[in-house]
C-alpha cells in the first residue's frame, strides 16, 4: 500500500487517541472540577485537530470525504475499545461488539463502488 494511502490512516489513529483522551479521560478523575475537565480536555483536543486536519487533507487526495468519515468511525471504534478496557477498566460486553461490528460493515460499504 502506498504511503499516500498509509498516512492519512496512521495520522486518523494518533488523532483518535488523542480524541479519546480528551473526551473520555477525564471519566478516571470524576473528582476533578468540571471547568479543569473541560479544560484540560480542550487542551488535548488541540493535539488531536494537529493530526486530524493533516489526515483529511493528505487523505482526500486518495480518498473521498465519505471514506475518510467511515475511516475514522471504525479507527475511533477500536481505539475506543482498547481505551475502554485498559484505562477506565471496562471492557467491552458481546452487545458494545456488536453495535460496533455493525458500523464496521456500514464503514465497509462506502468503500463500494
Amino acid at each position: 500500500m502506498p504511503l499516500e494511502r498509509i498516512l492519512p490512516i496512521a495520522l486518523l489513529l494518533g488523532s483518535n487517541v488523542f480524541m479519546t483522551f480528551a473526551w473520555y479521560g477525564h471519566l478516571k478523575y470524576k473528582s476533578a472540577p468540571l471547568a479543569v475537565a473541560i479544560f484540560a480536555s480542550w487542551g488535548i483536543a488541540f493535539f488531536e485537530y494537529c493530526l486530524m486536519v493533516p489526515a483529511n487533507r493528505m487523505g482526500s487526495a486518495v480518498y473521498s470525504a465519505p471514506q475518510l468519515k467511515g475511516m475514522q468511525e471504525v479507527i475511533t471504534l477500536l481505539v475506543f475499545a482498547g481505551f475502554s478496557t485498559w484505562y477506565l477498566g471496562q471492557p467491552l460486553k458481546w452487545n458494545h461488539w456488536a453495535g460496533f461490528a455493525m458500523i464496521v460493515v456500514a464503514a465497509w460499504l462506502i468503500f463500494l463502488d
